[in-house]
């Protein structure tokens, strides 16, 4: 799904009326299980934002086999970062760094606490068919018939919409290619048309995404870097996490994926499956990958 990477108006967190069981509080005299976590956990999840979709229901498989009691609930991202800072939520994967989440940072981020990074090339791309005939952006004005004078963009109120026509279109001289407004998913179709049939094909596109495993494309240089610097993805909780998750926590500060393994997570959930089971396509992946489930639970002594 496409996210546009501008603030999420906090005025909806009025809604926050979740009840979760899972809000410890920080209570000390709380029964607790024997590697000394509380029992039930909270994951708070951004509502459209793949990566975190994925890895937060990756964690909820591997810890309900593990004997905790998981909550998960999707919400607006200001409302999560509500949550956390109030300890409605106990956790959430996808807290975007040093720029994208950066306001929430600061207007929560005493309520916090930094648990980890999982991913660390978070990136807004443009992306062709692995065998075009270009690496770089530089060269795409020169090869621009190959690609029939296109590029295949996303939605217009799209932050990497924004950065292709006011960044990459002046200084790469793309002026005299059109870039195509779209969507998501149109843009998808093309791709997959494209590759398909063997044809040229330069879209707008970011890291992570399942399309970097279900189709043979990669990245173009940008030497002038004006798509941005890559971004860390962090692990948050809510004040006194570690305190009463000691084991999770280890867990969580452990945790990496690859691009491979992301990339495939994602592809199996939001396109094989097509979103319709994140819990049951994350089960799936993990038995297709039991060495993550593995390293999981041995950071945490599970």
């Amino acid at each position: 799904m496409t996210r546009t990477r501008l603030r999420t108006t906090l005025a909806t967190a009025t809604a926050l009326t979740l009840g979760l069981a899972a809000c410890s509080g920080g209570d000390a005299g709380a029964e607790r299980l024997e590697n000394g976590d509380l029992p039930t956990v909270s994951i708070g999840i951004h509502s459209g934002w793949d990566e975190g979709i994925a890895v937060s229901h990756l964690f909820a498989a591997v810890l309900e086999d593990s004997g905790y009691e998981v909550e998960t609930q999707e919400a607006d991202p200001g409302i999560v970062y509500t949550g956390l800072a109030s300890g409605d939520y106990d956790v959430n994967f996808d807290m975007w760094l040093p720029a994208t989440h950066a306001d929430y940072l600061e207007e929560y981020g005493e309520d916090l606490e930094q648990l980890g990074v999982w991913y660390d090339d978070a990136t807004l791309t443009v992306a062709v068919n692995e065998d075009a005939p270009i690496t770089s952006l530089d060269e795409l004005a020169d090869n621009a018939d190959a690609f029939d004078g296109r590029i295949i963009g996303i939605e217009a109120g799209a932050g990497l919409t924004r950065i292709v026509q006011d960044e990459a279109v002046p200084e790469y001289g793309l002026e005299d290619m059109e870039l195509v407004v779209s969507s998501t998913p149109a843009m998808l179709a093309e791709l997959d048309a494209a590759t398909s049939a063997g044809e040229d094909v330069v879209v707008t596109l970011w890291r992570p995404h399942w399309a970097y495993d279900a189709y043979p494309i990669r990245d173009l240089e940008d030497p002038a870097g004006v798509m941005g610097d890559a971004e860390e993805i962090h692990s948050v909780g809510r004040t006194g996490f570690a305190e009463d998750y000691p084991s999770l926590s280890a867990m969580v500060a452990d945790f990496t994926l690859t691009d491979e393994q992301l990339f495939s997570l994602e592809n199996l959930m939001f396109n094989e499956d097509g979103g319709s089971d994140p819990a049951g396509s994350a089960r799936t992946w993990l038995e297709q990958n039991p060495d993550v489930a593995e390293q999981m639970e041995q950071a945490a002594g599970l």
